[in-house]
């Protein structure tokens, strides 16, 4: 038998269900790490998943808690935009992924986990990578640890906001 280890999801699956809202960051950047914020626009921050569907799983959030697309104020929707066109080149750079899935759930029913706050989602993805273990066993095999992909993607989002 092989095992699998994905030790990060434990603590989603025992720990405490924070009250606030995890979108809504604060204006300083000491828990950038600890958070997994990537970079920080005019108008939203781009974050990374922290229990991801496939390595290097992304969101682009803006910093207002809305719930719905059309909250957005124009420049809010631009910044959006081009943080979720940045997100898309670096993890081309970084991965090399056979492909992007991108999108919005815009409510429950849509399948947003978090549906009072808005967010992008961005997921690279490789031919073959919705294998045996996600289709049959019901389990995704991310094969990088989020610190290290955080510390590969840090610097290429900080290079384009220098």
């Amino acid at each position: 038998m092989d095992v699998l280890w994905a030790p990060w999801r434990l603590e989603y699956i025992l720990g405490p269900k924070p009250e606030e809202c995890v979108f809504c960051i604060p204006e300083h950047t000491d828990e950038d790490e600890e958070r997994c914020i990537l970079a920080r626009g005019e108008h939203c921050f781009v974050i990374m998943n922290k229990f991801p569907y496939n390595n290097g799983h992304l969101m682009v959030t803006p910093y207002r808690h809305v719930s719905h697309l059309t909250d957005l104020t124009l420049e809010e929707s631009n910044d959006c935009m081009l943080w979720i066109r940045r997100s898309i080149r670096i993890l081309e750079d970084a991965f090399h992924p056979h492909g992007v899935n991108m999108g919005l759930n815009l409510g429950e029913a849509a399948g947003s986990g978090i549906a009072q706050h808005m967010h992008f989602q961005i997921v690279p993805r490789w031919n073959g990578d919705a294998s045996f273990m996600a289709v049959f066993g019901e389990t995704t095999v991310i094969p990088e640890h989020l610190h290290s992909t955080y510390s590969r993607l840090k610097p290429l989002f900080d290079a384009i906001t220098a």
